[in-house]
């Protein structure tokens, strides 16, 4: 019964987000708005921006039949509420350019619904270690990584078919790692989230159709936020082995971050320096560097399911080795641009 609920919801929340996304790509549709080309866009072309909200859509209304299948869960309307938070003030973002302080308190708020609702962690874990933290340094690293997984992910969605095709692989490995330790609730929804995701990549792999938009990206980036806190929390897995999952964006994003931090650059500005967008604009392609980035983001994604139940060895080597890897793609990429600027002069 319970795998046929999974089987059915998961179908049902991709063929609502695919169904949703091929309406709002229609001009004329109530919510309909322009992407228009700036300065740190890799498209030439305006293209639509609300397909975040078929996605939205798709999870809430499947979220809600979960709820009526599996049962109530103290963690869910915490999640929802901060949810719905951030997608009304990305969608006014995205209709109207919030300053980023207005953005940040926004975000800062949905963090606080979720540590009230009890997405603090209160152990920092890697393998064979776990400290136990006070309760105010667990929240103030829970609010940090919860508005730094907002944003981070906002950040990454600027290729086509790119967060959405994460999010597809990223919440269907949180699923996996939730029916390994027979979590039903997290399972579920994890699954609803990736297949959402999947209706909506349809129209969104390269050459896109539409975009999600803030609206999908900040919110898809809290739901990771939540799900990793979710699994550390309940003991589904280590906080250290959800982050691995989305270790393709969070890597990116953060070593991009700092780069810019030291050479005093205004991190709030648009821009086009991220690892994958150096590779798009190096002669890749949108449709090349995605794939490469599908295959970083499985291989995070299988590391994870296959390890967790692995010596403490085993899994020290395969964070080493993924630490190699990310820095061997980093040089490389910095190596060809080295060239590509040698070329040019």
């Amino acid at each position: 019964m319970k795998l046929a609920v999974f089987v059915v919801l998961t179908a049902l929340a991709f063929i609502l987000s695919f169904v949703f996304t091929r309406r709002l790509s229609i001009p004329g549709s109530v919510f309909f708005m322009l992407d228009q080309p700036n300065e740190r866009s890799l498209h030439s072309k305006p293209v639509p921006r609300i397909g975040g909200i078929a996605i939205l859509a798709s999870v809430y209304l499947c979220g809600l039949l979960a709820l009526s299948f599996l049962g109530a869960n103290a963690l869910m309307p915490w999640l929802a509420a901060a949810g719905l938070l951030i997608a009304m003030i990305s969608y006014i973002d995205d209709r109207t350019s919030l300053a980023p302080a207005s953005r940040i308190v926004a975000h800062l708020a949905a963090a606080l619904l979720l540590l009230w609702g009890g997405f603090d962690m209160d152990v920092l874990e890697l393998p064979g270690i776990n400290w136990v933290i006070p309760q105010f340094f667990g929240v103030f690293v829970s609010a940090i990584f919860i508005v730094w997984m907002v944003n981070l992910y906002n950040f990454m969605d600027g290729m086509d078919g790119f967060a959405a095709g994460m999010a597809a692989i990223g919440f269907s490995a949180l699923a996996g790692l939730g029916w390994l330790s027979q979590d039903s609730t997290f399972t579920i929804l994890n699954l609803i989230v990736a297949a959402a995701s999947a209706g909506f990549l349809v129209f969104n792999f390269p050459p896109a159709r539409i975009f999600m938009g803030d609206v999908g990206s900040s919110t898809l980036g809290l739901f990771a936020a939540a799900f990793i806190l979710w699994g550390a929390r309940t003991n589904v897995f280590p906080i250290w082995i959800g982050i691995l999952v989305f270790a393709p964006f969070v890597v990116d994003a953060t070593v991009t971050l700092l780069r810019r931090i030291v050479r005093g650059e205004k991190v709030w500005q648009a821009h086009k320096s991220h690892y994958y967008q150096r590779l798009v604009q190096l002669g890749w392609g949108h449709r090349k560097t995605v794939l490469l980035e599908y295959g970083l983001m499985l291989g995070c994604s299988l590391t994870a399911l296959f390890i967790i139940s692995a010596s403490i060895v085993a899994q020290w080597a395969a964070l080493i080795t993924w630490s190699i890897i990310f820095a061997g793609i980093f040089f490389w990429v910095q190596q060809l641009d080295s060239r590509s600027h040698a070329r040019t002069f």
